[in-house]
């Protein structure tokens, strides 16, 4: 099983951690495909893959948010309060989400066949999350101006989850 991204978002809307293990796959994979070229740069400046835009880390993480934001709305719309938005699935990947009691998201982008996250998203939020970075004394609880989670002890202990716990 393959995890392709992870991130965090604040109550404020803001991205304070992220991470890329793989890429996502794209839609060469389908039958009768045409062969994607490799990367190039227009002529002003935007990076393509095969026809379609390579987006920057903040630009993905925005979409991801305003992804979730939205389903979750939907969600709670059709089903009422008590209905949560825990995922949802495409033909090249599948996104796990996870909203602690303070209002943190934790997002996970994985491939098709990966069953549920939430229990693994809340053991990233209460054994990694709360142990390194929120009981950090030099931590800042506000991460303002994306200013993000940057602890190593943090990064090593999702590491080995992601690679230990999940590759199964």
């Amino acid at each position: 099983m393959t995890v392709y991204s992870f991130y965090i978002f604040d109550r404020h809307t803001e991205c304070i951690y992220s991470r890329r293990w793989h890429a996502r796959p794209t839609s060469s994979t389908a039958k009768n495909a045409r062969p994607q070229s490799s990367s190039t740069i227009t002529s002003n400046g935007e990076s393509t893959a095969g026809g379609r835009r390579v987006l920057s880390k903040e630009d993905d993480a925005k979409l991801i948010f305003g992804t979730i934001f939205s389903l979750r709305n939907l969600a709670q719309r059709l089903g009422g309060e008590e209905n949560n938005f825990i995922s949802y699935r495409t033909n090249e990947y599948k996104l796990h989400y996870y909203e602690t009691p303070t209002r943190i998201k934790f997002v996970m982008v994985t491939d098709t066949k990966m069953n549920n996250l939430r229990v693994a998203l809340h053991q990233i939020w209460a054994n990694l999350y709360v142990e390194y970075v929120v009981k950090n004394p030099l931590s800042p609880q506000e991460h303002a101006g994306g200013v993000g989670v940057a602890n190593e002890l943090f990064e090593e202990g999702l590491e080995r989850f992601v690679s230990t716990v999940l590759a199964t």
